[in-house]
């Protein structure tokens, strides 16, 4: 079955900040524009991190940087592996294709 938008995304290094502490991890992120609500939104999981796992709480709000820009979001509960969910809503923490031509060109 395919998706009905295009995701985009990123996979690799970040650095996550939540109640002032800075923790270095890898992520995956994913995202897209949601035509209903007039915003772009972008999710994903942190690699597994037992400080991360003493640190925060679900719900818990996050800031996310990764080599491309950083934005809020909001940590979930953590899945069997012990990683972390992240969404949040507006620009993200990685590039997103603007255009037609910036898409083609990546293609």
């Amino acid at each position: 079955m395919e998706h009905e938008h295009d995701d985009e995304g990123y996979a690799g290094p970040a650095e996550i900040t939540v109640d002032g502490r800075t923790l270095a991890l890898n992520v995956r992120l994913g995202g897209h524009f949601q035509p209903l609500d007039g915003y772009y939104h972008w999710y994903g999981r942190l690699d597994a991190s037992d400080e991360l796992s003493a640190l925060v709480d679900a719900g818990q709000p996050a800031l996310l940087a990764t080599p491309h820009g950083s934005a809020a979001g909001r940590l979930s509960d953590p899945d069997l592996w012990g990683r972390y969910r992240i969404e949040g809503t507006s620009t993200p923490p990685f590039r997103v294709h603007r255009t037609l031509d910036e898409v083609e060109h990546v293609l």
